[in-house]
């Protein structure tokens, strides 16, 4: 039996841990409190994120990370993008040789522009054979009422995506195989900051003309950083690319689309934050998925227009009309 450790028992981590156990794996969840650790093990409940859904009899739970990763075949990375370096390091000497570590995360790392991949082969010192990558259209909670989606598992072995294809095979989850890790994190990290810009324009009160063009040309800023950095244009048409946009701009289910909503309405970062009592991947990402594309000579205006609305405290309104009188360019660019 496959044997999987999921270090993160938040939105993602959890249904993820439940995928793999419907799957047939035998599913170790991390966790850093011990009452939550406590009550999912007694219980096969998260009441903090999943209320009501009882995850299988084969996923246990623990804060002991050396027995999540005891003889695991896979370890599964959904905690806080800006917070897996500094975990990743205590984690790393309890690594087995074989272990395949797998990134759920959707951010790119503050201060070294690094995608996550990048940031656990430097930590723990693996080669990218043993690094894989799950991105897709994948809300927390349609999953976990086990709703129909997909998925990309994306490693440049592959060999190593096709195996954790079949760890996550399920009824409800279908999983593709891509070998471009690059362009899949690309995908899910840039996403998040469109997705922001999106629900500003959804809380200006903007219609659907506006909401398709900051998706479109959204993706497009998302494909020249990809092309920048050796992705595969096609994963962008794809699952990891426009799915996974489309989900995160259009779903009320979406965290960073509800944020960017908030501030279209006029609150500020800290209100938002205080009213939703969570944070958005993009808020945080946003300067540095624009920080990577400044190392690149990318441009990326509307990344650049949510960074000044997030972090200079510049108004929507303002921000929109600068886009707006940006000059013309051929649409293909």
């Amino acid at each position: 039996m496959t044997r999987c450790a999921v270090f993160g028992t938040g939105s993602w981590g959890t249904p993820f841990a439940m995928i793999l156990a419907d799957a047939g794996c035998e599913v170790t969840l991390w966790g850093r409190r011990q009452e939550l650790v406590d009550t999912i093990e007694r219980t096969h409940v998260n009441p903090d994120y999943l209320p009501g859904v009882r995850l299988p009899d084969s996923v246990h739970a623990t804060t002991d990370a050396a027995e999540a990763l005891a003889g695991a075949d896979f370890a599964v990375l959904a905690v806080p993008s800006q917070t897996l370096r500094q975990n990743l390091a205590a984690w790393a000497p309890l690594i087995g040789p074989q272990t395949v570590l797998v990134s759920l995360m959707k951010g790119i790392e503050l201060g070294t522009a690094k995608r996550m991949s990048e940031v656990i082969q430097e930590v723990a010192g693996v080669g990218p054979e043993r690094v894989a990558v799950v991105s897709g259209p994948n809300l927390a909670k349609e999953i976990a009422n086990r709703q129909p989606a997909a998925g990309v598992v994306a490693c440049s072995d592959e060999e190593v995506a096709t195996r954790l294809q079949a760890a996550c095979h399920t009824p409800y989850f279908r999983a593709y195989t891509n070998t471009d890790v690059v362009g899949c994190e690309l995908g899910g990290a840039v996403k998040n900051v469109i997705a922001l810009a999106v629900g500003m324009a959804d809380g200006m009160g903007l219609g659907d003309n506006s909401k398709a063009t900051l998706m479109t040309r959204g993706l497009a800023e998302t494909t020249r950083l990809g092309l920048a950095l050796g992705a595969d244009p096609l994963t962008f048409s794809g699952l990891a690319g426009m799915g996974d946009l489309v989900a995160t701009c259009s779903s009320p289910l979406s965290r960073n689309h509800t944020f960017g909503t908030n501030l279209g309405r006029g609150m500020t970062v800290e209100e938002t934050i205080a009213a939703t009592k969570q944070t958005a991947e993009g808020v945080k990402s946003c300067e540095s998925v624009l920080d990577l594309a400044r190392r690149n000579n990318v441009e990326m205006p509307i990344v650049e227009a949510v960074v000044d609305v997030v972090h200079h405290g510049r108004p929507t309104q303002e921000v929109l009309a600068g886009l707006m009188a940006r000059s013309a360019k051929p649409e293909r660019r």
